[in-house]
This record gives C-alpha cells, sequence and structure tokens, in this order.
C-alpha cells in the first residue's frame, strides 16, 4: 500500500513563497566552507541528475511529500556552495545553475500541482538553465 500526504492548496502557496524567498535566506547564511567555484556546474549538474528522475517518479506518482524532502536536500546542497552572490561572488559566474537548483523544486510542485501562483514560463527557462549548466560543467 502506497500512502502519501496530501497539501492543500494553501500549503502549495505557502511553500512556493518560501522557495520565492530562498535566495535572500541563502545569501545570508555565510557559515559554509568555500569550494572551488569552478566545480560547482558539475556538481549542480550532478545534483540536479539525481534529483530529476526522483521528481519525475513522485509527479507521475502524485506524490506531494517528496516536495518537502526535495526543498530540504536543495537548501543542504545551497548552503553547501554558499549561495547567492553576497556569501559566494564566485558563483556569480554561473547563473544558470544556481537558477536551475534554485527552481527545480517549484518546477515539479508546479508541474504536479498547477495554479495561478505557477508563473508563466518557468519551465521553460527551467530546461534551459539546466541545459546551460549542463553545457558549463562539460567545459571544466
Amino acid at each position: 500500500m502506497h500512502l502519501h500526504r496530501t497539501f492543500p492548496r494553501s500549503a502549495l502557496t505557502s511553500a512556493l513563497r518560501a522557495l520565492a524567498a530562498l535566495p535572500l535566506v541563502l545569501a545570508a547564511s555565510l557559515a559554509t566552507a568555500q569550494q572551488e567555484p569552478s566545480g560547482f556546474p558539475m556538481d549542480s549538474v550532478g545534483y540536479l541528475n539525481e534529483e530529476l528522475p526522483r521528481m519525475e517518479a513522485a509527479i507521475a506518482a502524485r506524490d506531494r511529500s517528496f516536495f518537502h524532502g526535495a526543498m530540504i536536500r536543495t537548501v543542504q546542497f545551497s548552503e553547501r556552495w554558499g549561495f547567492k552572490v553576497k556569501a559566494n561572488p564566485d558563483l556569480a559566474a554561473y547563473p544558470m545553475c544556481t537558477s536551475a537548483v534554485m527552481d527545480y523544486v517549484v518546477v515539479g510542485m508546479c508541474r504536479l500541482t498547477p495554479s495561478d501562483e505557477c508563473e508563466p514560463g518557468l519551465a521553460s527557462r527551467f530546461d534551459a538553465n539546466v541545459q546551460r549548466c549542463r553545457e558549463a560543467a562539460a567545459k571544466k
């Protein structure tokens, strides 16, 4: 038997707002070890390559509970790299990767439960950023 937790629409709205504020929270986080910035695209691609198939499976299973864990993993990945410019300005050279990582949970939630809070064009922008991040990783 497969059990999963369902979220009311208001929870989706709250989650989307929380994710929108995430870059600001991450920018304030300076308690991270700085890694070599040139490794960021490769690590981002590895993270997305692991997460995206799991997201697709969750969408197919209509498993909303997946996205809570996905959000936690995204925050952990982001903290490890010291996202955004204030915390690790060297990552500013890879905006396609930071955007792809940050948008992945929102894109998945919007695919699972489309709503008015879902920004038009986000999915196509996400796909383009993932592709550009993969290209940056291949150059390293």
